[in-house]
């Protein structure tokens, strides 16, 4: 039996050593730090008894992967659990804009704008699987449905300050349109700045926005379980530097990392010129995280706010476009757009009787030392007022503590790298996965389709290993 080495125990790496193992091989995953799961991993960052997601917190790309999908991960431990609606969008005047599950619904509450939503959404919703395999497929693979991807890509291409502007007419509609696309970590005015916005708006009514009962770390250990039962073993507390790997002396070795850590750790092996193309990989922006231990629930002045997991801080379409132009500019936003998560409305086992976690971040410049706890908690008081007071114990994350706590998010990039039209399609070269060295591949957010747990990138770079063996 042929051994390989999957280096990195992230979602792309264990995908990457499930599709190996199916294929025969023997199976060895090598993680840095003592849990398994890279950024999916839960935490005691706070408090006794109070767990708290790292990095992802809630998980549509993981329910809807094409890969995971297919995988008996309930049998190991992995249950979904969804709000009563995928997402709230608080505004100033005590109302929250919320997107409903079902797209009929959300087209009711959209009011004027409901049809123009229906219209963005139907087609993905009513072919996910097949729309899912289209989206997560590398880029210069011809779709299966190529007229369908087409015209999702020319709205995904569409800064997303022009596709609101020629489909939204309400401030409520534009609102929730920005939170989205706020998850691109791009300038609003910059193209694929609505591709995240569609992609997460389809998701939401396909397949919903759920969280793992008991934290993310639900994800990487269910699919280690599976991992073992085909064979394959996982080594944690095993960093890998350019020694080890020499030692390792794998017939095969896939890499779950940055091209900046497998310069420092294969870069011998590297062609001159593939090093100097991976050199010119871009990071995208950081991320600035606190989690919160809580005595209560979130004192949202809209209650509609309590009816989901995920909430997005940031008011009007203008003002969130604002906050994330001055990001990309590389200053920090004074009032941020601020992603919230509060898992232990649907899941209270996370904290003791009674008591909550809150999971709260935003965009600043990569590698930024500028402190964002306050103006976090400004924008959450701001929707939620009293919020102060119901903080137990918090914990910071700036990006140089992301990045001690896990390689791969550089400067604080919790996407694997920036999103532009270059490294759309050079991501991070034009080889995609293969290095150009014989047997040693890239599957990390680094590669196609990028950033999100759901392992599409770990399959990828294995399916194309195993036909580079035969």
């Amino acid at each position: 039996m042929s051994r390989a080495c999957v280096i990195g125990s992230g979602p792309n790496g264990l995908a990457a050593a499930i599709v190996l193992a199916h294929a025969g091989l023997q199976v060895e995953v090598f993680e840095a730090e003592a849990e398994p799961g890279g950024a999916t991993r839960t935490l005691p960052l706070t408090l006794p008894g109070f767990l708290h997601d790292f990095g992802s917190a809630v998980h549509p790309l993981a329910v809807g992967s094409p890969f995971f999908s297919t995988l008996p991960l309930g049998d190991y431990g992995l249950e979904w659990i969804h709000g009563d609606a995928p997402l709230a969008h608080p505004l100033d005047d005590g109302t929250a804009v919320v997107l409903e599950r079902n797209l009929d619904d959300a087209g009711q509450a959209l009011g004027a704008d409901g049809r123009a939503w229906r219209s963005l959404m139907r087609s993905g919703i009513d072919h996910w699987k097949e729309f899912a395999e289209d989206a997560f497929a590398p880029p210069l693979v011809l779709p299966r449905h190529p007229l369908r991807m087409a015209r999702f890509g020319l709205a995904a291409f569409q800064p997303a300050q022009m596709l609101a502007k020629t489909r939204f007419t309400t401030l409520r509609a534009r609102a929730l349109f920005a939170g989205l696309a706020g998850h691109s970590f791009l300038s609003f005015d910059q193209p694929l700045s609505s591709a995240i916005a569609l992609v997460l708006g389809v998701a939401a009514h396909a397949v919903g926005w759920p969280i793992p009962r008991g934290g993310a770390s639900a994800i990487p250990h269910a699919l280690v379980s599976y991992l073992e039962t085909l064979g394959g073993t996982v080594h944690t507390s095993r960093r890998i530097d350019a020694q080890a790997l020499r030692e390792l002396s794998c017939p095969l070795t896939l890499c779950d990392i940055t091209p900046k850590q497998l310069i420092a750790i294969a870069g011998e092996q590297l062609t001159r010129g593939y090093r100097l193309l991976l050199e010119e990989f871009r990071h995208g922006l950081g991320a600035f995280k606190v989690d919160y231990a809580l005595s209560d629930p979130v004192p949202w002045r809209a209650p509609e706010c309590r009816r989901a997991i995920t909430v997005h801080l940031g008011g009007t379409f203008e003002e969130i476009a604002a906050s994330e132009h001055a990001v990309a500019q590389g200053r920090a936003a004074e009032r941020p757009f601020v992603l919230v998560a509060q898992p232990t409305l649907f899941d209270p086992a996370r904290a003791p009787k009674g008591k909550h976690v809150l999971w709260a971040y935003c965009h600043v410049p990569n590698g930024s030392t500028e402190d964002m706890t306050e103006r976090i908690e400004a924008q959450i008081e701001r929707f939620a007022p009293g919020f102060r007071d119901c903080v137990l114990a918090r914990h910071v994350s700036s990006p140089a503590v992301l990045a001690s706590m896990d390689a791969n998010l550089v400067g604080g990039d919790v996407g694997g790298g920036a999103i532009n039209v270059k490294q759309l399609f050079f991501r991070p070269t034009l080889r995609h996965y293969s290095t150009g060295t014989p047997n040693l591949y890239l599957c990390s957010a680094s590669t196609p389709p990028g950033g999100g747990v759901h392992g599409m990138c770990g399959y990828h770079a294995a399916k194309l290993a195993l036909r580079r063996m035969k």
